[in-house]
């Protein structure tokens, strides 16, 4: 059967047919901002294309027929979408168990590993990332039979670990009531806590833009941008430790999403896994797990590709 993939997120929707050999192909970004919904995106897509089946791995939880973007103004009907894309399966899935999914499937060359470890067969993995909002799976169970779990860990509840951090947490609070993971580690988390770490000092952030952040980051005219990104680099490694102690993820930690890859070398890896490892009593314990950056681009439509529908 013809089957078409997407991974959409709060910016960008990733569309692509599955080939031969179970990858994906002829992939292409559309933006969610130019779409009234998934359906006609999903149909901007395929244009003349027929498909038998689809499987769309989602931004936010997936608990029914109803699905409501957390980070994008989408909504939409499973069986609404279905009858309208003329299909005879359709699947939709959590963006992180997509994520999930594609890590047994890597490939030496798609991941970077930042600092020691090895992992250890049959136990679990735990996948993280930073993009548009904040990504949290785990895959559980013996190695041929993992199953991804879907998770809305990204809004779990965010923890300073240094008294400069707590005063950062503290602006944040005042501002959102509640300040999840996801207000600090991911795309407009980073500008959140640029503009938080600029309350604190008492000064005037020019930067109104994650991109405009990192890019005075990275040409060195604001220090308070690179402090954040720095931050951003620190509570990442805690929020990955967090993942560890909580899965019991031996197996090893997996960084997904675009931000850190966007960040290139401003991403703060000896900083990440120093705060990775800093968890007090804990600390022998995490220290042989591994932690891993993924590089390649389309993980998500590669564990999309990969999903058996039921």
């Amino acid at each position: 059967m013809a089957r078409l993939i997407g991974d959409i997120g709060g910016t960008n929707a990733r569309f692509a047919l599955v080939d031969a050999d179970g990858l994906p192909s002829d992939v292409r970004i559309l933006h969610v901002a130019d779409h009234p919904g998934l359906v006609e995106a999903a149909q901007a897509y395929l244009g003349d294309r027929v498909v038998d089946e689809a499987v769309i791995a989602v931004a936010t939880p997936v608990e029914g027929d109803a699905i409501r973007f957390t980070n994008a103004p989408w909504s939409f009907s499973v069986r609404a979408a279905q009858g309208r894309l003329g299909l005879a399966r359709l699947a939709v899935i959590n963006d992180f168990v997509a994520q999930a999914l594609a890590v047994p499937h890597l490939l030496p060359g798609e991941r970077e590993q930042i600092g020691p470890g090895e992992p250890l067969p049959d136990r679990p993995v735990g996948v993280i990332g930073a993009g548009t909002g904040l990504g949290v799976s785990a895959l559980v169970g013996p190695s041929g039979a993992k199953v991804a779990l879907p998770t809305e860990g990204g809004h779990a509840s965010l923890a300073p670990g240094t008294p400069r951090e707590l005063a950062l947490l503290g602006r944040m609070l005042a501002r959102f009531g509640h300040v999840s993971k996801e207000r600090a580690l991911s795309g407009p988390g980073l500008l959140s806590v640029a503009q938080a770490l600029a309350e604190v000092d008492g000064v005037t952030l020019a930067a109104t833009t994650p991109e405009a952040v990192t890019r005075q980051a990275r040409d060195g005219s604001c220090p308070v941008c690179r402090e954040a990104v720095a931050t951003f680099s620190a509570l990442l490694g805690s929020a990955a430790g967090d993942l560890a102690l909580a899965y019991g993820a031996r197996g090893g930690i997996y960084l997904a999403g675009g931000l850190c890859l966007s960040l290139g070398d401003l991403f703060d890896r000896a900083a990440f896994r120093r705060r990775f490892e800093a968890k007090g009593r804990m600390r022998a314990y995490l220290e042989p797990i591994p932690t891993y950056l993924v590089t390649r681009g389309d993980t998500g439509l590669l564990g999309v590709a990969r999903y058996r529908i039921a």
